[in-house]
């Protein structure tokens, strides 16, 4: 079984859904990133979605945007972010920990190359934005013979024959979009959410998470009322970048997550 199926498996036993952060690798400094993560899962986190920096974020506003500019400034690359996957799994070795990005670094990386390397850096899931499930194969073959999921978003706009192909492709958890637009964009609307995962669910077994409108708790706490995890982004990333210093970040993303946490939770 998979980190990520144990910790969904866990959270249905205790009646619990998974809060999903993500940042950034190397965002505002390399540093940061790997005691950002040990603070996350202190403050309630399931899982940890880690974005790798990449020049062209085309699925995002200006706060991932900006994001991932800095971390660029500071010449993160693909290896950068395995590494602090690995320096993270030499204290957790539980946490879930999912890439979240694009397809280009992987594609010079090689897919048999990346597949090990994130294998043995500890990543549990890859989740690259720009592949659909029908170019997937060569890369999916390898993330799955080196035990890690291959995850795919869902659009507000998805018909349901391509939900049917996406959720017969991915594995660990769909990650729905609950807007139309990049992340950080619109408001969200509870009500359009909860129709499009009884939607989703007709197709899979799979849990659901939702992001891209997880604001604050009142937010997190309506979406995971039918949700199975809380994707939370941008919020946590306009924290980093209010920041003064690594402490003051750290405690800002702390007190953000906890709240969402006891939200979720009630």
């Amino acid at each position: 079984m998979s980190r990520i199926q144990s910790c969904f498996e866990q959270l249905k036993a205790v009646q619990r859904k998974a809060l999903i952060p993500y940042v950034t690798a190397g965002d505002s400094s390399p540093q940061l990133t790997v005691p950002l993560m040990h603070a996350m899962v202190e403050a309630g986190a399931n899982i940890i979605e880690l974005g790798v920096p990449f020049s062209d974020p085309m699925a995002d506003g200006p706060v991932i945007q900006q994001a991932c500019e800095r971390a660029l400034s500071h010449g993160v690359t693909l290896s950068n972010v395995l590494a602090m996957v690995a320096e993270f799994r030499q204290q957790d070795n539980q946490t879930p920990v999912v890439l979240m990005g694009y397809l280009n670094p992987i594609e010079v990386m090689g897919y048999q190359t990346f597949a090990e390397a994130a294998a043995a850096a500890g990543v549990d899931g890859v989740l690259t934005v720009d592949l659909p499930p029908e170019e997937a194969g060569p890369l999916a073959e390898q993330l799955t013979a080196n035990g890690i999921d291959t995850i795919y978003l869902l659009a507000p706009t998805t018909a349901e024959a391509r939900i049917k192909t996406i959720c017969d492709s991915a594995s660990g958890f769909i990650y729905y979009v609950s807007l139309k637009g990049v992340t950080g964009a619109n408001t969200l609307d509870v009500d359009a959410v909860n129709d499009q995962l009884s939607r989703i669910r007709q197709f899979t077994q799979l849990p659901v998470g939702v992001g891209f409108g997880i604001r604050d708790a009142e937010t997190a706490k309506a979406v995971a009322q039918t949700a199975d995890a809380i994707v939370v982004g941008s919020a946590i990333v306009k924290k980093i970048a209010a920041g003064n210093d690594d402490q003051t970040t750290i405690a800002a993303v702390k007190t953000l997550l906890g709240s969402m946490r006891k939200a979720i939770d009630v």
